[in-house]
Formats: structure tokens, C-alpha cells, sequence
């Protein structure tokens, strides 16, 4: 048995409950982990709301660290005793334990702690996924990267002033906005006080950014393209504040001829290659101290649903987790 949190109806963070599960033996293919910790994430609270359909009732979290305790027939990629960490893959990861496949864990090395490792793989993968493929930044380019001080942010920043890269951060608050500095920002934005459409064009002598990174969705949507310079890449990757609206092609056209992805960690890491790739970039980054993973506030697994109230009440900074 194991305890884990779940819902059976979307809605609000009230639908998590916390219940014993029975964990049969991992089937082929799949691993058993026994969690030390898991991260928190607003896909979570997507799946949890209904904005990303899931099948109920349903487990919740899709980020652990924890150790293998056993492996079904055919695995050859881990073995019990194995440090791990994943991101990605059917919800389930508030838990203490869980079968999964086992192609989605990564061994996490020695010199990465648990906590760290169930902070940093959906984000950090993310962030290596945005910079290193969506759009491939190099030395010397200037990017706009909203929430700059939530988990993704805080690890985008760091990455990107370590490959040279000029970091214009947006926050809700001037001490969110320090902490963005703190960890590599140029500049960060307090989008409740400023202007920041005004100020990206000022901070590069009117031209734009060639791309912008929004993990917000609809409140900044707009925003966001008037921040482009020509041919300008928006990458809209998250929905803080709820979905995009449909969007007229012919706004892109108008505002640049601009470029419009939405990317998942999914697509990106769905062949193993491409995982173990993505993962290794991610791990050679922290061990090298390019970026530092601090986890945020610690909740216990039994308070899932405080969690998720402080997550969306933007009450939060850096990667939060639950200790299992």
C-alpha cells in the first residue's frame, strides 16, 4: 500500500484528497519508486482543474526523486537501489510510491540531492528545451522571460546569463523582481507598477526582443508580441493566468511577421535519446554550478491542496515540493 493524493472530480484545490492505494508488482517495462520527494507544478494544477483533461479518477504530479525498489521484466535502463528522478508521463507522482515506466526515470547523480532533483526536472528541462531548441540562444542576445522568479524563471535565469545571454525578467512584486536580479536577470520588471511593453523597447533602443519566453498565458499574451522586433519568435508555454484566446493569424502578420510556438516538455523529450540528452545538459549544469537548484517552501504530501492554493495565488517563489 501507499498513500497518495488524488481527485475524482476537477475543481478547485479542495478535490485533492489523500488516500491509500494498492501497489501491485511493477508490470514490464516499469519501475517501482519509493519517493523522497516530488515536485509542484502548474501543469498540476491544470490536470487538477479540468484546462488539461485527464482520466478520473485520476493520481496528481508528474515530478519525483526517489529510489527504485523494484523493476518488471524487460528493464534494463535502471535497477533497484538506483537514485532517480523524472518528469513527465501519466499523473501520480504525490505519492510515496508508484509504478511507472521505466523510461522515463533518469539516474540522479551523487552531488544532486532528492529535493533538488524533484525541483528541478520538469523546470530545468523545460528551460533546456526553450533555450537550446525551441529557440537556440546565443551569446549576446537579449530575451524577455516572464515570471522570472517562479521555479522555471529562477533556473532560466542562471542558465542563461551563464551562456551570455541579456535576461529582461517580469514579476508581480519588487521583491520577486530582486530575487530574479539575485539569480541573473539584466533587468526585471514589476508588471504591476511598470509599463513593460514601454520598457523592453526602451532597454533595446526600440527594436525588441528576437524572442520571449511566457509561461503567464493570457494576461501577457498581448504584451508579449508588442515586445517583438521583426521575425520575432513568441513562445507561449504556460497558462498562469488562464488559456491564450484564439488567435487571428493576421496579428502576426501585422505586428512582424512573427513566429508563434507552444511547446511541452513532452514532444521534446518523447524519444529516450532525447530525454537522456536533455536530462545530461541539465545535470552537467548543476554539478558545474552554472545553476544552483534551491527547492522553495516544503509542504508535507498531505497538504497537496495548500499547495496548489499558494501556487495559484502566486504566493510563491523558486520550486516547491512535497517531502513524501
Amino acid at each position: 500500500m501507499s498513500k497518495a493524493i488524488r481527485f475524482h472530480e476537477v475543481g478547485g484545490p479542495d478535490v485533492l484528497v489523500l488516500e491509500e492505494v494498492a501497489l501491485a508488482a511493477p508490470g514490464p517495462g516499469e519501475a517501482r519508486v519509493r519517493h523522497a520527494a516530488c515536485g509542484i507544478n502548474f501543469v498540476d494544477v491544470y490536470q487538477r482543474s479540468g484546462l488539461y483533461p485527464v482520466p478520473l479518477p485520476s493520481g496528481a504530479g508528474t515530478e519525483g526523486a526517489g529510489v527504485v525498489e523494484a523493476v518488471g521484466p524487460g528493464v534494463t535502463t535502471v535497477k533497484p537501489g538506483d537514485r532517480v528522478a523524472y518528469a513527465g508521463g501519466a499523473p501520480g507522482a504525490y505519492s510515496e510510491a508508484r509504478n511507472l515506466p521505466a523510461a522515463l526515470l533518469c539516474v540522479l547523480p551523487e552531488g544532486i540531492s532528492f529535493e533538488q532533483g524533484a525541483a528541478m526536472m520538469l523546470k530545468g528541462m523545460t528551460v533546456q528545451y526553450l533555450i537550446r531548441r525551441t529557440y537556440r540562444v546565443q551569446p549576446g542576445d537579449t530575451v524577455l522571460w516572464h515570471a522570472a522568479a517562479g521555479g522555471v524563471g529562477l533556473i532560466a535565469c542562471q542558465w542563461l546569463k551563464a551562456l551570455g545571454v541579456v535576461v529582461i525578467g517580469t514579476a508581480g512584486t519588487d521583491e520577486k523582481c530582486r530575487l530574479a536580479l539575485e539569480h541573473g536577470a539584466a533587468h526585471c520588471i514589476n508588471y504591476r507598477t511598470g509599463d513593460y511593453v514601454a520598457r523592453v523597447r526602451e532597454l533595446t533602443g526600440g527594436e525588441g526582443v528576437p524572442v520571449v519566453y511566457d509561461s503567464v498565458g493570457q494576461a501577457t499574451f498581448a504584451g508579449s508580441l508588442a515586445c517583438l522586433r521583426p521575425l520575432g519568435l513568441m513562445v507561449s508555454f504556460g497558462n498562469a493566468s488562464g488559456p491564450v484566446p484564439p488567435v487571428d493569424p493576421g496579428l502576426l502578420a501585422r505586428q512582424g511577421s512573427l513566429y508563434l510556438t507552444r511547446p511541452t516538455l513532452g514532444t521534446y523529450t518523447a524519444r529516450r535519446a532525447d530525454l537522456e540528452a536533455s536530462s545530461r545538459e541539465l545535470f552537467d549544469a548543476v554539478l558545474s554550478g552554472q545553476v544552483r537548484i534551491e527547492p522553495g517552501r516544503r509542504y508535507a504530501l498531505k497538504d497537496a491542496a495548500q499547495a496548489h492554493r499558494d501556487l495559484e495565488a502566486r504566493a510563491t517563489t523558486g520550486s516547491g515540493i512535497l517531502v513524501a
